[in-house]
């Protein structure tokens, strides 16, 4: 064999060798791109990674449980409790089939088949910016509705028209001295209040400014005319007086 058939079969040798390491690379970084992929597309992946970034996602209740109800999440079945559906007790669950409600994935467990959601924690952050706003509206002296939610040894908290609530001090009940607010409230009394306060996300009231000012009678001096002035001895009589002769 001659030294350029010898070369020739080298050169294809060594041609063939780098192609089958080219496409072994290539199959094995395609392989692993797939497997990237497939974990993307693993749901149960994806609910998990909602959770940790607390992820607010639109669903639609589609079924009603014992104890809750039924929402789809990247096709799987989650289970919203009925305590975590609201931020007051719901009597009937049937209210909400079908109803359109915003989630957040609370619990992730693949190997039990358990997706557990939840719309309080939502309802929640949606009510306390509702509440700064309107505590951040709310301006000193003006003049509100209320109803007496509950009474203390220091004070009454009132329930306003606003949805807000704020505290009517003991001090601020009334211009009488009160010593317990139950002496002079109830609890469901209605009463008018004015704002005498806003602080740390605090409302201040009083009852007693509103009320009006009792003024003291004025006493009245009656000033006798000059003619009927007289003297506690009495009218004074003048007579002539004889001065002795001094020899």
């Amino acid at each position: 064999m001659s030294e350029e058939m010898k070369e020739a079969m080298q050169a294809e040798e060594t041609s063939q060798a780098q192609a089958e390491e080219t496409a072994e690379t290539e199959t094995t970084e395609t392989m692993a791109d797939y497997e990237e992929n497939f974990d993307d597309a693993n749901p149960w992946n994806r609910v998990a990674e909602y959770m940790e970034k607390k992820t607010v996602l639109p669903v639609k209740v589609e079924g009603v449980v014992n104890g809750g109800v039924i929402a789809m999440v990247e096709g799987l079945r989650g289970f919203v409790p009925a305590s975590k559906l609201s931020l007051s007790y719901i009597e009937d669950l049937e209210t909400y089939l079908l109803k359109d409600i915003e989630v957040q994935v609370i619990d992730v467990d693949q190997a039990n088949n358990r997706l557990v959601l939840s719309a309080r924690e939502i309802l929640k952050e949606k009510e306390k910016k509702a509440r700064e706003e309107q505590i951040a509206n709310l301006k000193i002296g003006t003049v509100l509705e209320g109803t007496v939610e509950t009474l203390q040894n220091y004070g009454a908290f009132v329930k306003l028209e606003n949805g807000l609530s704020g505290l009517v001090h003991v001090s601020q009940i009334s211009q009488k001295r009160v010593k317990m607010p139950s002496d002079v409230l109830n609890v469901g009394d209605k009463v008018t209040v004015k704002v005498i306060g806003v602080k740390d996300g605090k409302v201040s009231l009083s009852m007693k400014a509103l009320e009006e000012v009792k003024e003291e009678p004025e006493e009245k001096v009656v000033i006798p005319k000059s003619e009927n002035i007289g003297t506690s001895l009495g009218a004074v009589s003048y007579t002539h007086l004889t001065l002795p002769t001094i020899a």
